[in-house]
C-alpha cells in the first residue's frame, strides 16, 4: 500500500501529465512535506517548473534534491537526473559552461543515452559560440597573407598552416580555402587540395579560381569531368585563357580514348550521372532509339539538346 507522500506524489505526475502545473507542484510540496528524504520528489517539482520556464526554482528544487539525494545515498540514476537538470535549466538560461559543468556531473553518475545526448547537443554549443569568438577577419587577412610569402618561396608545407589560421579567423571567405587547395596539390595531397576547392566553390560560385584548380585536379585521369569544371569556368569568364586551354586539353584527352573508355569514364561525371538519373530524359533517349525521327523533335528544346549534346560529346551516346 502507498505511503501517504507516494499517493501525493501520484497525483502530481498525474497533474503533470495533463498540464496541470500549480497543481502539480502543490501536490509535490504535499509529498514533501510527508517524507522530506525522497529525491524524487525535489526531481519532479523541478520538472514541473522547466515545463513553466522557471529555471531558477528549477536549479533550487534539484540542488536540494541532491541535498538529500547524497544523504540518503539515492539511487545514482536519480542523481544523474537532478544534476542533468539543472545542466538543463543553466542552458535555457544561455548559462553553457555551468550546463556543461553540471552535465559532465551527471554523466559520472550514469552514462543514460539522453543525458549523453544532451551533453554532446551543448558541446556543440560551446564550440559554436568558441568558434564564434574566434573570428577576426582583419587577423584572418594577416594570416592569409603570411601564407602568401611562404608560397610564393616555395614553402608550400610552411604555408598551410597560417591558410588553416586564416580560414579559422573567417570562415566564411573562400580565398585561403583556394590559397590552401593549391599547396595541397603542389604537395600532391590531392584529396586535400579537392575538398578545399569544393569549399571554395560553395563559399563562392562565382570565383573563378577555385573551378580552376577543381579541374587542373580533374584533369590527370578524369578529363570528362573536368571538362564539365572547365565549362562552369568559361560561364563565368568566357576569355580566360586557363580555362580554355584546359577545356580544349580534355576535349583531346577524350578524343584519344576508345568509344568504351570515353562511356566508362563519363560514367563518372556527376553532371552525366545526373543527366541519365533524369525520368524525362530517360523516356526522351529511349524514344529516340526507338524512332531517329523522334530526335528532331526533342532537340527543339534548348535544355534537352543541351543535355543531348553533353552525352553525345562523352560518349555514352553516338550517333549514325
Amino acid at each position: 500500500m502507498a505511503t501517504p507522500a507516494l499517493a501525493a506524489k501520484e497525483r502530481g505526475n498525474a497533474a503533470y501529465k495533463a498540464k496541470r502545473f500549480t497543481e502539480a507542484i502543490a501536490a509535490y510540496d504535499e509529498a514533501i512535506a510527508l517524507d522530506p528524504t525522497d529525491i524524487t520528489f525535489y526531481n519532479n517539482k523541478g520538472a514541473v517548473h522547466f515545463e513553466k520556464g522557471e529555471y531558477d526554482l528549477v536549479i533550487e528544487s534539484c540542488t536540494k534534491g541532491l541535498e538529500v539525494g547524497r544523504e540518503q545515498r539515492a539511487d545514482y540514476k536519480h542523481v544523474a537526473k537532478s544534476l542533468s537538470r539543472i545542466g538543463k535549466a543553466h542552458l535555457r538560461k544561455g548559462e553553457l559552461d555551468l550546463a556543461m559543468t553540471f552535465y559532465d556531473k551527471a554523466i559520472c553518475e550514469h552514462r543514460d543515452p539522453v543525458i549523453l545526448k544532451e551533453r554532446a547537443e551543448v558541446a556543440k554549443l560551446v564550440k559554436e559560440r568558441e568558434a564564434k569568438a574566434y573570428i577576426d577577419p582583419a587577423k584572418s587577412t594577416e594570416e592569409k597573407n603570411k601564407g602568401n610569402e611562404f608560397f610564393k618561396q616555395g614553402k608550400y608545407a610552411d604555408a598551410i598552416p597560417f591558410y588553416t589560421e586564416a580560414i579559422k579567423r573567417n570562415p566564411q571567405d573562400h580565398v585561403p580555402y583556394s590559397n590552401r587547395a593549391a599547396c595541397y596539390t603542389k604537395l600532391m595531397e590531392f584529396g586535400l587540395a579537392m575538398e578545399d576547392c569544393n569549399k571554395c566553390i560553395e563559399l563562392n560560385p562565382g570565383f573563378i579560381k577555385g573551378y580552376l584548380r577543381k579541374a587542373a585536379l580533374l584533369k590527370i585521369d578524369k578529363p570528362t569531368e573536368a571538362k564539365s569544371v572547365y565549362e562552369k569556368a568559361l560561364e563565368i569568364d568566357p576569355n580566360n585563357m586557363e580555362a580554355q586551354q584546359g577545356y580544349q586539353h580534355c576535349m583531346n584527352q577524350m578524343r584519344n580514348l576508345s568509344p568504351e573508355e570515353r562511356a566508362k569514364n563519363a560514367m563518372k561525371d556527376p553532371e552525366i550521372q545526373q543527366i541519365l538519373q533524369d525520368p524525362a530524359m530517360q523516356v526522351i533517349l529511349e524514344q529516340m532509339q526507338k524512332d531517329p525521327t523522334a530526335a528532331q523533335e526533342h532537340l527543339k528544346n534548348p535544355q534537352v539538346a543541351e543535355k543531348f549534346q553533353k552525352l553525345v560529346q562523352s560518349g555514352i551516346v553516338s550517333i549514325r
